[in-house]
C-alpha cells in the first residue's frame, strides 16, 4: 500500500484504513496451504490503536496466531467492538487478492466484505471516541480464526473481563441482527468392499450407500421447515458439504466419507442433533443390510439471540435510522 494511504489510515480514514488492511493479507492457514495467518494484520492494527492512546496488546493464542485487544477507559456501560482478523483462502479469485484496488464504487481484494470493512469501521469509531469523545469504557478486541474454529473468541471469553454491550461488525449490509443460527459438523464414513467392476458380487459400493444416506437428508430438510418457525431465523437446515471416495472408476469403492452441516437454532443442544442424524442412519441400515458407517461430531457452535426489546439493539436501530439501515428481519 502506498505512504499517501497509510498515512490516511493513521489519521482514522475509513476508506485508507480498510484498503491497508485488504493488502495485509491475513489468510487463515487451517483454510489454505500457505495461509500467513493474522501476525502481520494484528501488528498493524496493535500499532495503529496504541497511537491513538489505547492500551494495546497482541496475545498469540496458539502458534502463529494472533488476537489484539486494546482498552480504552472512559464513563458508563462498557462495550465491546469486536472483529475478525483472518479471511478465506484467494483459491479461484478473478482479481488480484491484496491490491485492493477501487473500481466501480467498490474495493476489490481478499476480505474487502468479510471483513476488512468491518474492523475499519471499529479503527475509525475508536480513533473518534479517543479523541472528540463521548469517551465511553471501550474494548477493541480483533480476533483470531474466526474462518474456521474460532479459536481466538474462545481465548478472548476466557480470559478477558465481560462487557456490558457488544457488537460485531460482520457485513450485514447495516441490517441490525440480535439472533444467529449455529452449526454442527458431522463427518460421516461409509465403509465397503472394494472388488473390480466386473465382479460386483463381490463388491459392496461405499460410495452408493452415502448417497443413499444424503438422499434421505432431504426428508431431514422438509422435517426442519416444518417445525415452529424461530421468529427471526425461521428454520434450521441440512446439507452435504463435501465427499470423498473412490479411487478408480473400474472399482468399487470400499470407503466413503461426507461431511455434513447442520444449521441449528438458538437452543438446539448438539446432542440432540447427533441423535437425529444416527437415526436417519440406523433406518437406512434396517433396509441395506450391508451397510457399514460411523457418525463423529466435529465442530460444534451454538446459535445466538439478543431481545429485540433490549437497549443495545433499540439504541443501534434508532441510530441505523440515520444510515437508512433497516433491522434484518425487515431487509
Amino acid at each position: 500500500m502506498n505512504p499517501e494511504t497509510l498515512e490516511l489510515a493513521r489519521h482514522g480514514d475509513p476508506l485508507a484504513l480498510t484498503r491497508s488492511l485488504v493488502s495485509t493479507p491475513s489468510v487463515n492457514p487451517q483454510l489454505e496451504e500457505g495461509g500467513n495467518g493474522e501476525r502481520e494484520a494484528a501488528t498493524l492494527v496493535a500499532e495503529w490503536l496504541d497511537l491513538w492512546g489505547l492500551d494495546t496488546r497482541i496475545t498469540e493464542i496458539s502458534p502463529n496466531r494472533f488476537n489484539v485487544i486494546a482498552k480504552l477507559d472512559g464513563e458508563g456501560p462498557t462495550l465491546l467492538l469486536n472483529g475478525h482478523l483472518d479471511t478465506v483462502g484467494v483459491g479461484g479469485m478473478i482479481v488480484p487478492p491484496f491490491d485492493a484496488k477501487i473500481e466501480g464504487g467498490r474495493i476489490w481484494g481478499r476480505g474487502s466484505c468479510d471483513m476488512k470493512a468491518g474492523l475499519a469501521a471499529i479503527l475509525a469509531t475508536t480513533k473518534r471516541l479517543a479523541e472528540e469523545g463521548p469517551r465511553p469504557n471501550l474494548i477493541v478486541a480483533m480476533t483470531a480464526d474466526e474462518e474456521h474454529a474460532s479459536l481466538g473468541m474462545y481465548a478472548l471469553v476466557d480470559s478477558f473481563p465481560s462487557a456490558d454491550f457488544a457488537i460485531v461488525t460482520e457485513p450485514t449490509c447495516l441490517a441490525v441482527m440480535p439472533a444467529h443460527k449455529g452449526f454442527l459438523w458431522v463427518r460421516a464414513v461409509f465403509e465397503g468392499r472394494a472388488a473390480h467392476g466386473s465382479r460386483p458380487d463381490l463388491g459392496i459400493d461405499a460410495i452408493r450407500h452415502a448417497a443413499l444416506y444424503v438422499s434421505a437428508l432431504d426428508d431431514y430438510g422438509d422435517q426442519l421447515t416444518s417445525r415452529p418457525a424461530h421468529p427471526l431465523l425461521k428454520h434450521g437446515s441440512v446439507h452435504a458439504g463435501t465427499i470423498q471416495g473412490g479411487s478408480a472408476a473400474s472399482v468399487y469403492p470400499d470407503v466413503c466419507e461426507i461431511v455434513l452441516e447442520r444449521r441449528t437454532m438458538p437452543g438446539e443442544r448438539p446432542e440432540k442433533v447427533l441423535q437425529e442424524f444416527q437415526r436417519i442412519l440406523d433406518e437406512l441400515s434396517e433396509r441395506e443390510e450391508d451397510l457399514s458407517a460411523s457418525l463423529e461430531q466435529m465442530l460444534e457452535r451454538p446459535g445466538t439471540e439478543v431481545p429485540e426489546d433490549s437497549r443495545l439493539v433499540q439504541g443501534l436501530l434508532e441510530a441505523g435510522q440515520k444510515l437508512e439501515s433497516r433491522p434484518s428481519w425487515k431487509v
